[in-house]
């Protein structure tokens, strides 16, 4: 059994840890068919085989492991995904995957989920997931674009978790989730619903350290609902659609200053603004699969939509900022994705697959602004009005092949190619070459190495040449016009790493990588809305270590993991305008730390079962985040890193035995026990907009009833 699975064998079975015990599965609503059952576990299995990730690191989280993190599977998924080795937290939610900003992938049952606009909030949830792991390392072919971590995600089904459940979780500053899911299959037709709704009153960062934030108050719901039809044996279709929609009030941090006048007046009181900005996404899947002897594949087709709009204080973005902009974006993504596997011989298994999407993104900004002379002085106090937009098509194109040869019973090569071809703003291609090596000689050991090409596209969402100059003259300018278009990151990969087995129940791993890019992605944060822009630097090195240990026997589990990483680049060479001419001049001579670096990144946990194996089984775990800090600017960019941290957390659960229901279950989660004050951003470094902390101490109850 494992709490967190380090996995770089060709194929892995998942084992859970100790868990509460649980009551047979119920009877879902409607006929339930045990050879239907059967079929859709083996089309489960057969359209994994489309898509394994051979040689790369996977690390699971099945339902088990997911029930030990504060809150269970009503967490945020970035708070799941922060208990992966090399797996760093910053601020507005956000994670980034062994040195890169952000470049995560989501897949739902094996589908590319298109990016999307939201900053604040994901649009998925891990109570949609029936199991999730996140791969990393030199993935296999079938991975392009977004290619730092695939969040890979099998969403549970009216098979897999039948009948209803109602969740109802409250806590400190004013926190309230009521959830619920339901279930079952009606002969050959399986279908599944589940939704939240989120209130609190820490929607963001708080941009102090107090305990309880200024005007932060979130209010958002997400729903996912999918049907699966059995055709016969061999065939399954399927349709996942699922949406979200999230207010955020943006925090207010007091005591600060207006910089300009406006309209007479020149003070306002910085904790009195009303500034809020919405977010929405809306996403639809459609999938056919097959499974003959020899033959799986999966053709899909899928869409996405995304709308993000921000409204000012009209009087306080002004005079603080010198631009209030009323803004809107948004984007349309569809598109179609085929994998498929071949059995060719006993020792060679071909895979190949495409993917093709076309993407609509708009941007409309309405702001006021102040009049200013050259030297950058307001001429008048009176706002005026300046308007900017873009409309962009962008195209992706990719196309994979690849062989896994099992060379020799505990030695697998696993080779192949993909290219890929965006046209936006700008177009580019490349064709990427993937190789992995995995060698098990016994069940004890297990070995890896890998090299993959990557290419990661420009987003499409940029600002244009056209709003720059709309801007001169004006409080909204910038002091440089420079803004050559953001290119493809390239990059070298290379990845190699080990597993022992020494015990029953005891894992240990290592693994360590290198990156050489080219063009390296990264983001900003560059005034209002919250909106992200990205850039380049035309050279980064990235280089990392992980090790990981799990203990898993009987009633106990225990896992620790322990990561190193370093992240520079050098000559930032597009999107200039965003910049202070003095911080863009001396990346153009010096290579700097980015600002998500965080050299030392650490999780632990243990949980323990009480009463293990009965129906009134108790389990208590607690876990452990530590992190050495992102970057922040004192002299040069990026030259210091924010104070070290460590956040500990407790959670208790109970199983209840109501009879007439499936069960109860009561839970208590207490986050940052210590009540540690730690800070995220302190507001400076390259591309970072305000200073955020991290979340004080928090205490939630919840209960969830089955039925």
């Amino acid at each position: 059994m494992r709490w967190l699975r380090h996995a770089s064998v060709l194929c892995a079975g998942v084992v859970p840890l100790p868990a509460l015990a649980q009551t047979p599965p119920a009877q879902a609503p409607g006929t339930q068919l045990p050879s239907i059952t059967v079929t859709a576990t083996q089309l489960d299995d057969a359209r994994s085989s489309i898509q394994p990730s051979l040689g790369a690191s996977r690390y699971e989280f099945t339902p088990a492991v997911i029930a030990t993190v504060p809150l269970g599977d009503q967490s945020a998924i970035n708070q799941v995904l922060l208990r992966a080795p090399g797996v760093v937290q910053d601020s507005f939610g956000q994670v980034h995957v062994r040195g890169d900003h952000g470049n995560l992938q989501y897949r739902l049952d094996g589908v590319q989920l298109p990016e999307g606009l939201s900053l604040f909030t994901n649009a998925l949830t891990t109570q949609y997931a029936r199991n999730m792991s996140l791969i990393t390392g030199a993935l296999p072919a079938q991975y392009g674009f977004r290619t730092a971590g695939i969040v890979d995600i099998e969403l549970k089904s009216g098979t897999s978790n039948p009948g209803a459940e109602a969740t109802m979780t409250g806590g400190s500053r004013n926190f309230l989730q009521p959830s619920f899911t339901y279930g079952g299959r009606s002969g050959a037709i399986d279908y599944f619903a589940t939704g939240q709704f989120l209130h609190n009153g820490v929607g963001i960062e708080n941009p102090t350290a107090s305990d309880m934030p200024i005007h932060d108050d979130t209010d958002q719901w997400h729903a996912l609902g999918k049907v699966t039809g059995i055709i016969d044996e061999q065939t399954r279709v399927s349709l996942i659609v699922g949406g979200s929609n999230a207010r955020f009030q943006i925090p207010n941090n007091p005591g600060q200053f207006p910089s300009f006048a406006v309209a007479g007046a020149t003070d306002l009181n910085s904790s009195l603004l009303n500034a809020r900005q919405w977010e929405s996404t809306y996403f639809g899947m459609v999938s056919l699969q097959k499974h003959t002897q020899s033959v799986d594949w999966q053709l899909s087709g899928f869409t996405r939509y995304s709308e993000l709009s921000y409204n000012p204080d009209p009087f306080g973005d002004l005079m603080y900022n010198g631009v209030a902009p009323w803004a809107k974006r948004t984007n349309l993504a569809i598109g179609v994705q085929g994998d498929g596997s071949w059995k060719a011989a006993p020792n060679h298994t071909v895979r190949g697959g495409f993917l093709v999407q076309r993407e609509h993104s708009t941007d409309r900004n309405n702001a006021q602004v102040l009049p200013v002379d050259a030297d950058g002085e307001p001429t008048s106090d009176n706002p005026i009005g300046i308007v900017t937009g873009a409309d962009n098509v962008g195209w992706m194109f990719g196309v994979y092949v690849q062989d896994e040869w099992r060379i020799l019973p505990s030695l697998t090569l696993n080779f192949g190619l993909r290219f890929d071809q965006f046209s936006g703003i700008v177009s580019e291609n490349q064709l990427s070459p993937r190789v992995n090596v995995v060698w098990q000689p016994n069940d004890y050991f297990t070995a890896h190495a890998g090299y993959s090409r990557y290419f990661t596209p420009a987003p499409l969402s940029q600002v244009n040449n056209g709003a720059i100059a709309a801007s001169l003259g004006t409080t909204a300018a910038s002091p440089l016009l420079q803004n050559d278009p953001v290119r493809a990151e390239r990059q070298n990969y290379f990845d190699v790493g080990f597993e022992v087995r020494p015990l029953d129940g005891l894992k240990i791993g290592v693994d360590a990588y290198y990156k050489q890019i080219t063009n390296v992605l990264d983001e900003g944060q560059f005034g209002a809305p919250i909106i992200l822009t990205s850039f380049n630097y035309a050279q980064s090195e990235v280089k990392g270590i992980e090790l990981t240990a799990s203990y898993d026997q009987g009633p106990w589990s225990l896992y620790g993991n322990l990561a190193w990483s370093m992240a520079q680049g050098y000559q930032i060479n597009s999107a200039q305008f965003n910049f202070d001419p003095e911080e863009l001049a001396f990346t153009q001579n010096n290579w700097i730390y980015l600002d998500h670096n965080q050299s030392w990144t650490a999780s632990a946990g243990a949980a323990y079962t009480f009463n293990y194996g009965s129906d009134w089984a108790t389990r208590i775990s607690a876990d452990m985040l530590y992190g050495t800090g992102l970057r922040k600017t004192v002299v040069t960019p990026n030259d210091q890193a924010n104070s070290t941290y460590s956040v500990v957390n407790l959670s208790l659960a109970q199983k209840i035995p109501i009879p007439g229901t499936r069960g109860t279950q009561v839970r208590f989660d207490a986050v940052n026990i210590f009540d540690t004050s730690y800070q995220l951003r302190d507001g400076s470094g390259v591309g970072v907009g305000a200073p955020q902390y991290g979340l004080r101490r928090t205490f939630y109850v919840g209960l969830t009833q089955k039925f």
